[in-house]
C-alpha cells in the first residue's frame, strides 16, 4: 500500500517504508525530524503518509539532541582514555557543560587530559560510529553499569516504573543520556574543550545562536553560585535524583524540607547582613531574574528580613510604568515587544525615584493590563534611610535608572541555580525547572493549560536572553532560589497536566521530556512546606498573596 511524504516543499509517493535518514542526501547538519508534529530519531522507518519537517542545530528540540550526543562521545573518550575514572557533568557558565574528572575522591584534570580526551572525540566523530539502540532489562542494565563502573545509573533504576532500559551502543562502549540520538557520531563535528576552574568547559552549538558556538564569557559571580550550590548538594547528599529520593523516608519527609528551607533562610540572613552594613548608602534595592524564580515571593520575604533589622523598605512595582500600547515597540514579527526596556515610560520612573529619594511625596501610578491605561495609584513618602525595592525583568540594567548614582544601588539577581543530575552524566535543565514552575503556578492563578504556557516558552526565553542574563554579572548577590525537594512536589500538580498535551503534537516532545524528568522523583507530602516559602508562588498556599494573586 503506498503512501505520501511531505518534506522539502514537495511531495513524494512510496510503496515501502523509508528511514527518515534516507530522505536527507547524507545531510549531516539535519539532526533529527518531526513527523506529523512528532520528533523522531533519523533512523525511523516512516511507512504512513506524513508531512516531515528536518530539524538541525538552530532548532530547539535538535540542538537537546544534539547535545545528548556529545555528552555521549565525551564520556565514551574519556573512559577510552582514562578508564579508571568517572566523570561529573553539569550545566555551567557560558551556555556550557562543566565536566569534572574524578579519580577515588580527588578531581583530576590537566590540559594533557584534555588533549587527549579532545583528540579522541575528533577521532570518534571521524569514524562515525553508529548509536545503535537496543532495549535489555533493568537486571542486564546494572551488570553493564557495573562494567563501566556507572554505579550511580544504577542507583537510578530502582527509581524508574519501566522494567527495561534503553541503551545506545556506539563502537562496542555502552551507555544511555534519557533520550533521542543522532545516528552516528559524525554528527557531532563542533565543539570545544576548555580547561577551566579544575575541570573541563565543553562548548556545543546553540539553537538560541542561530547554530553557532556563543563565544565563551567567563561568568564568575554565575559561576560561584553554581559551585555554591554543587558544594552544599554534596555535603547534605541532594546532587543527585537518587539522593533526593533516598531523603524521603516518610511521605512527609520533614527533615528534606526543612535542610532545604533552612538554607534559604541562611541565604536571606546572609542577605539581610549585608544590606544592614551598607544601609547608610544603599537607596535602590534591584531584584532581577528569569520567568518563576520566585522574584515576588523572595522580594516579600527580604522585606520582612529587612525589617526585622529596623530597616523599613518601600515596594514599587515598575510593571506600573508601562507605556500605553500604542507607544509600546514592536518586535520583528510586528507583535508589541512588551519584554522591551522600551515599553517602559523610564522617564516618568526616574522622575519618581528621585523625588522620592529627595524626601518628596509622590502620587505614584498604577497600570491596568485590563484597560491598557496607568491609573493614580497610592501617595507615598519615605524617610531618609527607608530604601526602596524594585523588582522586575529589567531591574539589574542600568538604562533602567540612568539617574540614580550606581554606589545608591545593591542589585540582586534570583534563579533556581540546581547542580542536581539524574545520574553523574545526565545533569537537570535549569530551564526546564523554571517551566515545571511556571506550568503549575500558570494553571493554577490563571487557569492556562500546560500546552499554552510551553507555546509561549520561547518568547519568555527570547526576552531573558535579550534583556536578563547579560545583567546577572553585575549582581552584587546572586540568590539560588531552587529547593532540591520541589521537584517531588511540583510532580503531583504537573503530571496530570502534561499528560493531556497530545503527545502526537506539536508541544508532545516538550511534554515527554518533563514527564520523563519528573518521573524519576518520588512524591513529597507538602503539608510541611512553610507558608513563606518561595515553592508556594507556584503551589499555591504562599501567606503572602490571595490564592489569585500571583
Amino acid at each position: 500500500m503506498s503512501f505520501k511524504l511531505s518534506f522539502n516543499g514537495e511531495t513524494q509517493t512510496f510503496d515501502k517504508k523509508v528511514r527518515l535518514i534516507d530522505l536527507t542526501n547524507g545531510d549531516k547538519t539535519i539532526i533529527a525530524a518531526l513527523v506529523n508534529g512528532r520528533i523522531r530519531e533519523l533512523d525511523y522507518d516512516v511507512y504512513y503518509d506524513s508531512k516531515i519537517e528536518f530539524l538541525t542545530i538552530k532548532d530547539h528540540d535538535a540542538m537537546g539532541i544534539y547535545e545528548r550526543g556529545l555528552r555521549f562521545i565525551f564520556a565514551m573518550a574519556a573512559h577510552a582514555c582514562y578508564p579508571k575514572t568517572r566523570l561529573k557533568l553539569n550545566y555551567s557558565i557560558s551556555r556550557s557543560i562543566f565536566a569534572q574528572i574524578i579519580e577515588g575522591k580527588n578531581k583530576i584534570v590537566t590540559k594533557e587530559m584534555v588533549t587527549n580526551i579532545s583528540n579522541k572525540m575528533h577521532e570518534i566523530v571521524e569514524n562515525n560510529y553508529e548509536f545503535a539502540r537496543t532495549i535489555v532489562t533493568n537486571d542486564k542494565a546494572c551488570d553493564i553499569y557495573k562494567t563501566y563502573n556507572l554505579f550511580d545509573k544504577e542507583e537510578i533504576l530502582k527509581y524508574r516504573e519501566e522494567k527495561t532500559v534503553h541503551f545506545y551502543i556506539c563502537n562496542g562502549y555502552f551507555n544511555y543520556m534519557y533520550g533521542k540520538m543522532v545516528p552516528s557520531t559524525g554528527y557531532i563535528m563542533n565543539f570545544k574543550l576548555i580547561p577551566y576552574n579544575q575541570g573541563i568547559i565543553i562548548q556545543y552549538p546553540r539553537s538560541e545562536t542561530g547554530g553557532q558556538i556563543p563565544p565563551f564569557s567567563d561568568e564568575p559571580t554565575f559561576r560561584d553560585t553554581l559551585n555554591k550550590s554543587m558544594d552544599w548538594g554534596n555535603l547534605v547528599n541532594l546532587s543527585s535524583v537518587a539522593a533526593i529520593n533516598e531523603h524521603i523516608k516518610t511521605p512527609e519527609a520533614v527533615t528534606l524540607i526543612n535542610m532545604c528551607e533552612d538554607r534559604h533562610n541562611r541565604m536571606l540572613s546572609e542577605l539581610g547582613q549585608e544590606i544592614q552594613n551598607r544601609i547608610k548608602d544603599i537607596r535602590i534595592i534591584c531584584i532581577a531574574g528569569p520567568s518563576s524564580s520566585g522574584k515576588t515571593t523572595f522580594a516579600d520575604r527580604l522585606t520582612v528580613e529587612l525589617i526585622s533589622r529596623g530597616i523599613n523598605p518601600i515596594r514599587i512595582s515598575i510593571d506600573d510604568y508601562y507605556k500605553n500600547r500604542e507607544d509600546v515597540p514592536k518586535d520583528e514579527n510586528g507583535d508589541y515587544d512588551f519584554e522591551s526596556i522600551n515599553a517602559l515610560d523610564i522617564e516618568y520612573f526616574n522622575e519618581n525615584l528621585n523625588d522620592l529619594l529627595e524626601g518628596k511625596r509622590v502620587d505614584l501610578p498604577t497600570f491596568s493590563f485590563k484597560e491598557n491605561a496607568r491609573k493614580k495609584g497610592r501617595s507615598i513618602k519615605i524617610g531618609p534611610n527607608d530604601p526602596i525595592i524594585i523588582e522586575g525583568i529589567h531591574a539589574l540594567s542600568e538604562d533602567l535608572t540612568p539617574t540614580i548614582p550606581k554606589y545608591l544601588k545593591y542589585k540582586i539577581y534570583i534563579a533556581p541555580q540546581a547542580q542536581v543530575n539524574i545520574d553523574y552524566e545526565n545533569p537537570i535543565s535549569l530551564t526546564d525547572i523554571r517551566l515545571i514552575r511556571r506550568i503549575v503556578r500558570d494553571n493554577k492563578y490563571r487557569g492556562t493549560t500546560a500546552e499554552d504556557t510551553i507555546k509561549m516558552w520561547p518568547s519568555v526565553r527570547k526576552g531573558e536572553f535579550n534583556w536578563i542574563y547579560k545583567t546577572q554579572e553585575n549582581a552584587d548577590y546572586v540568590f539560588d532560589s531552587f529547593l532540591n525537594y520541589e521537584m517531588c512536589v511540583l510532580r503531583i500538580y504537573a503530571l496530570p497536566l502534561l499528560y493531556k498535551i497530545d503527545k502526537d503534537g506539536e508541544y508532545g516532545p516538550d511534554a515527554e521530556r518533563l514527564i520523563k524528568l519528573l518521573k524519576y522523583f518520588k512524591n513529597v507530602d507538602e503539608k510541611w512546606i512553610p507558608c513563606n516559602s518561595l515553592l508556594k508562588e507556584f503551589i499555591g498556599g504562599s501567606c503572602y498573596r490571595d490564592s489569585n494573586e500571583f
